[in-house]
């Protein structure tokens, strides 16, 4: 069966707010804390106040936007979390979209895959404690990070599409996913993990999924959250083409009928907490070894109260 953990649900404003979240973490049966990539309080920080307030817990990125860091700094933040926390860490990277890179970079990667590869690398290197000399087209780094134990630091790929799985079974230790549908998880980017760990002669790594869900409500359509939660994903060219892989095309389509598409395939999940149970054992079933459970829905439609209430009530029923 699958671990669940929980995702922080709205980019923090102030550290204390994430302590809700680290104490549930704490006292309850969730494996991990997550959180996604924050313009606000960014993750390392926020996972850091939390450790400092007493809550040391296993945390992970899902995921942090290259363009924002050099490879040595992201495995300096990752390590020392390891060390902070005195938890696992799993830090996990995307390369963002191609808006972001030229906005940021001047220009976007020439190759995605060619650039995560290069980033994976020289983390992975330097997190070893080795020396580390790579010179590539996006990223470079010769030095060393002086040697100190610390807890394990696992990498992370945000993976939607068959050839970023591929590339991920080549080189990292888990592949995140967001707003994928189980058996899309299962039919193609499983396969695709392991056909790239077999060409590598190494493990598949596990496999995360941040799935966005609520508990049924009587206020508020399953269509409505789910577009409170991903509006902005849903007007991003690799989110629809993963969705489109999954069956469902979003391009161009009336907001609202792109939410109630993803609550059609399951990507968007909705009932009371036996029916989402049942549903979240679908991706155990497919191969899905951590599920996070996303609210991030119910807390931008129905408030912080409400997304806690879910997560406890979601938590129990999977216990």
């Amino acid at each position: 069966m699958a671990a669940h953990s929980i995702l922080i649900p709205f980019l923090p404003r102030r550290p204390e707010q994430v302590l809700p979240y680290a104490a549930l973490v704490y006292w309850s049966n969730a494996e991990r804390l997550w959180q996604g990539q924050s313009l606000l309080v960014e993750p390392h920080q926020a996972f850091s106040y939390a450790a400092g307030a007493g809550f040391r817990i296993p945390v992970g990125s899902g995921v942090t936007l290259m363009p924002f860091r050099h490879p040595y700094e992201a495995a300096l933040q990752a390590r020392s979390l390891a060390m902070t926390t005195g938890h696992p860490v799993i830090a996990g990277f995307g390369p963002g979209g191609r808006a972001l890179q030229e906005a940021l970079l001047g220009a976007p990667y020439r190759s995605q895959l060619g650039a995560v590869r290069e980033y994976v690398t020289i983390v992975r290197s330097l997190l070893s404690g080795e020396p580390t000399a790579v010179t590539g087209e996006y990223f470079s780094c010769h030095g060393q990070m002086t040697p100190h134990p610390h807890a394990d630091v696992r990498i992370g790929l945000g993976v939607l599409r068959p050839a970023m799985a591929e590339l991920a079974g080549e080189t990292a230790d888990a592949a995140i996913t967001w707003l994928t549908p189980a058996p899309y998880v299962r039919d193609t980017l499983i396969p695709a993990l392991r056909a790239g760990a077999e060409r590598a002669g190494r493990k598949m790594p596990k496999v995360t999924a941040i799935v966005p869900m609520a508990v049924s409500r009587t206020d508020c359509e399953p269509a409505e959250l789910a577009l409170a939660g991903n509006s902005g994903h849903l007007r991003l060219p690799h989110y629809i083409d993963m969705l489109r892989r999954s069956g469902v095309d979003v391009a161009g389509s009336d907001p609202t009928a792109a939410a109630e598409a993803l609550v059609k395939i399951g990507a968007f999940l909705s009932g009371d907490a036996g029916q989402l149970a049942e549903r979240l054992r679908e991706y155990s079933d497919a191969g899905v070894d951590e599920i996070v459970l996303n609210l991030t829905g119910v807390y931008q439609k129905c408030g912080p109260e409400a997304a806690l209430s879910d997560i406890k009530t979601i938590l129990a029923e999977v216990a």
